[in-house]
């Protein structure tokens, strides 16, 4: 038995509590917080937090008393020392999120299926190309059931999916196998206390999986790519491929050059994603708001009309407040390009910071990784925008 529990000697809430860890696990000491009754909610990063009313009955279940010093020499022994510093959780808008480990060769990538079902052929050429880095890939299951067309399984299905690849400690980086409509519809499937109780993972995927880093970065405060999905890398121009590898597995982020739109210099962290879905995410738990940050825009085949209303939806719900700059991605078969810039400028110009038009990232036939989460700096005149990593 390594469950451990020190003294009640911790004042809060008028009473004094103990704290209950494990030096062998995670699961260990779950599983014996289930066994005798003590709450989830009672998990703080690294321990269970119990009341000195139950002091006794812990030690009568088999928990080792020791020092309060002991209890965290041992979890630093063993490496299971969580500070609030290192702790996932939600951040608040603009702030730098944490970044997972990168991926070395042996590393295992998980491919789901969130969105929308994935052309199999495809599939098994993007896998191949992770498998040529050196990557161990998990394929993604099919279906156990019927779905609407447009959905790799259903809302549960797909989000267990997901949420078990997140939870294995052998996985080390998520990869969307395409996007397509549905990822915000596993969102309230997903038990996000457990996801914040372990290390941070890669998530790499673009489009509808934008609610997907949305989540994650509102969440659990953990930075992602936004890049192509698996489905996509075999066929795509090699700059993009070769820009999510840099990323995930070397911690490279090239400077993407743009259009001028509005000048002026700014920096923030990266935050966005697919228009269409950070309009329709707004309101929700799940949204992170530009303010202080750099906010990242792309779409596809959405009418210029359909555009003016979803950027008139992020202006007037206060998403795009106290936002630092604008990064404009590919609007790709959105119409006339011309006119999609008018109205671009003519929707996010007035809102006074530095934007860039025409970046490399999105539905484009170059679609360059860039880390959302990460601080950028963003120079409207040159139109530039460089992740600073």
């Amino acid at each position: 038995m390594t469950v451990l529990i020190d003294p009640p000697n911790a004042p809060g809430h008028g009473r004094l509590w103990s704290h209950l860890a494990s030096d062998e696990s995670y699961a260990e000491l779950h599983a014996f917080a289930a066994r005798v009754g003590i709450p989830a909610r009672g998990f703080d990063r690294d321990h269970y937090d119990v009341p000195a009313d139950l002091h006794d009955r812990m030690l009568a279940e088999g928990a080792l008393p020791v020092s309060s010093r002991e209890l965290i020499n041992r979890l630093v022994d063993a490496g299971l020392r969580r500070r609030k510093s290192s702790a996932l959780g939600s951040r608040w808008p603009g702030q730098r999120l944490r970044r997972p480990a990168l991926l070395r060769p042996g590393d295992l990538v998980a491919v789901v299926a969130p969105a929308g079902p994935t052309d199999q052929a495809r599939l098994a050429a993007g896998i191949e190309v992770l498998a040529g880095w050196g990557l161990r890939v998990r394929h993604p299951d099919s279906p156990s059931g019927e779905s609407l067309p447009w959905l790799a399984g259903s809302d549960e299905e797909r989000a267990t999916r997901w949420q078990d690849a997140w939870l294995d400690r052998e996985v080390k980086a998520i990869w969307a196998s395409r996007g397509g409509f549905g990822s915000q519809r596993l969102l309230d499937h997903v038990d996000w206390s457990a996801l914040a109780q372990t290390r941070p993972t890669w998530l790499v995927g673009f489009s509808d999986v934008t609610a997907l880093h949305q989540a994650v970065a509102a969440r659990l405060g953990v930075l992602t790519a936004h890049g192509p999905g698996v489905a996509a890398l075999a066929e795509a121009d090699p700059r993009t491929t070769e820009s999510v590898r840099a990323l995930v597995m070397e911690g490279r982020s090239e400077p993407l050059q743009g259009r001028p739109g509005v000048g002026g210099v700014a920096e923030g962290a990266l935050v966005g994603g697919n228009l269409a879905t950070l309009a329709s995410t707004v309101g929700t738990a799940d949204s992170l708001p530009a303010a202080g940050g750099i906010a990242l825009l792309e779409d596809v085949a959405e009418a210029p009309y359909r555009l003016d209303r979803l950027l008139t939806q992020l202006v007037r719900s206060g998403w795009l407040d106290d936002v630092r700059a604008i990064a404009v991605g590919d609007f790709t078969d959105c119409g006339d390009p011309d006119l999609v810039r008018r109205l671009l400028l003519e929707r996010l110009g007035g809102l006074g910071v530095p934007l860039v038009l025409d970046l490399p990232v999105g539905h484009g036939r170059v679609n360059l990784t860039v880390p959302l989460g990460a601080r950028a700096r963003l120079d409207g005149a040159a139109g530039l925008l460089t992740p600073l990593l």
